[in-house]
């Protein structure tokens, strides 16, 4: 079944204004919302799928844009940026890619919960792995790395990696049983 090109693009625009609504602080606090970022990826490769020549870049794209716009404009640190930012392109392409392994095996069925949450945990997990790896050996932020100070700080940083865009996809999926719901009693009024 193919999605309304008008429903792509209004998908693309909320994701969008989540992303950058959100991308200036990964925890959140002091009136601003956790980085909805890695969340994002992971509903668009759900949501659009057959569109990833162009979404997924549009996203991409996007993302890079507003980080450099924060650390211009906004006064957010360069911290990060550094040679190992660019591994957010394959990171971000397995949340992606979650998203998209996630509508080829979607059945609307109570199963569907299990499998959302293997393939978030597991590409939320292999896309941590890529940033932060890259991020702790490439960034030149560390003085002396040492394989049991990287898994210190990932063990330290995972949690919260991992909890922030659950919770937004938690959301994302109540949004997305009431609208089924809604969509199927309509349509079943209207056959009657």
């Amino acid at each position: 079944m193919s999605v309304p090109r008008s429903k792509q693009f209004t998908m693309l625009s909320v994701l969008l204004l989540l992303m950058a609504g959100t991308r200036f602080s990964h925890a959140g606090g002091a009136g601003l919302l956790p980085d909805a970022t890695w969340a994002v990826f992971f509903i668009g490769g759900f949501s659009l799928a057959r569109e990833w020549r162009w979404a997924l870049a549009t996203l991409l794209i996007a993302a890079t844009a507003v980080d450099l716009l924060a650390i211009r404009y906004y006064g957010v640190s360069n911290y990060c940026a550094t040679l190992a930012y660019w591994f957010i392109v394959p990171g971000y392409s397995v949340l992606w890619l979650g998203g998209v392994w996630l509508r080829r095996h979607y059945r609307h069925v109570p199963l569907d919960l299990v499998r959302l949450a293997a393939s978030l945990v597991l590409s939320v997990t292999v896309c941590f792995l890529i940033t932060h790896t890259s991020f702790y050996w490439l960034a030149g932020r560390v003085e002396h790395p040492t394989i049991a100070e990287w898994w210190s700080v990932f063990t330290q940083w995972y949690g919260l990696f991992l909890g922030v865009p659950s919770a937004y996809v938690a959301l994302a999926t109540l949004l997305h049983i009431a609208l089924t719901r809604r969509s199927r009693s309509a349509a079943a009024l209207q056959t009657h």
